[in-house]
């Protein structure tokens, strides 16, 4: 058998959740070390189209320049951490204007994280320090899991999808396209929550959240309509080009072992933010 080689990384996006993903990296290739293999990864940079970062470095990480680097260095892995609750559908655009084939990404499982054999992640997620995924856990692809989630027995975390750090699912909950769960929230067993939806923080989920609203409170209750780039999202799904409304990934998982939010300052020429950042969680 040959010894595993080591891979270079892109890390598309510079904020807070490419900062930790970046550190989840770190902590993987220091447990590869430790058991006496190659590091899976060598970190090449975060790409970002925040001009004002290129050239720069980002805790000790270079960016050299706008994400689509990554069709300049072909043979890199790349993941995509960028997202906000007040824009959680950018990384699926993002992800689609990039138009990478699906073996150019790469899952990061942060080695603290408890994936049992029965349980798969798909290409291009994250799953930050000390998550669990128990029995029968299904996680599509492009899916941000972040630190101390806990996922039950058979719950489906559809494409694209953010859990934000805390949240608790009981067993069977389907978690639609797009569907950006709040930090700390807490949803009851065999609940859907719908696509592209929004679950405030510190929720407490006991009904089917409809796909495109936002909910909050305990119990969470409708708050308003999504906004209008998860309801543009919601309404491409429908349109057939997007996949399910809510439920599995349609895009086929892998082994969660398998070789995957920012500041407030920092806008583009045009004055808008760019779609490589992220901003703080709230709903």
């Amino acid at each position: 058998m040959s010894a595993p080689v080591t891979e270079d990384l892109l890390i598309v996006g510079a904020g807070g959740f490419a900062r930790e993903t970046a550190q989840a990296v770190r902590d993987v290739a220091a447990a590869d070390v430790a058991r006496g293999r190659a590091p899976r990864w060598r970190l090449a940079g975060h790409l970002d189209d925040d001009p004002a970062l290129h050239g720069r470095e980002v805790d000790g990480v270079p960016v050299p320049g706008g994400c689509e680097l990554v069709h300049e260095l072909p043979a890199a892995r790349v993941v995509v951490c960028v997202g906000s609750p007040r824009d959680y559908a950018v990384r699926a655009r993002l992800v689609g204007r990039l138009g990478l084939p699906l073996d150019r990404y790469a899952t990061v499982v942060h080695p603290t994280a408890a994936v049992s054999g029965s349980s798969a992640v798909g290409p291009g997620s994250v799953l930050l320090a000390h998550c669990v995924l128990t029995a029968g856990v299904r996680v599509g692809s492009h899916v941000a899991v972040m630190p101390q989630v806990v996922l039950t027995h058979e719950d489906e975390v559809s494409d694209f999808a953010t859990l934000a750090s805390g949240v608790r699912l009981g067993g069977g909950v389907r978690v639609g396209r797009g569907a950006y769960v709040g930090a700390g929230a807490l949803v009851r067993e065999y609940a859907a929550i719908g696509a592209w939806s929004l679950t405030g923080m510190g929720s407490t989920v006991l009904a089917d959240v409809p796909a495109g609203e936002v909910w909050a409170g305990s119990p969470a209750r409708l708050l308003r309509p999504a906004g209008a780039t998860a309801l543009a999202e919601l309404a491409r799904d429908a349109g057939g080009s997007g996949g399910a409304l809510c439920g599995p990934t349609g895009d086929a998982a892998v082994p969660a072992g398998a070789p995957a939010h920012g500041t407030e300052e920092g806008t583009g020429p045009n004055g808008r933010r760019p779609e490589t950042r992220m901003e703080s969680p709230v709903v």
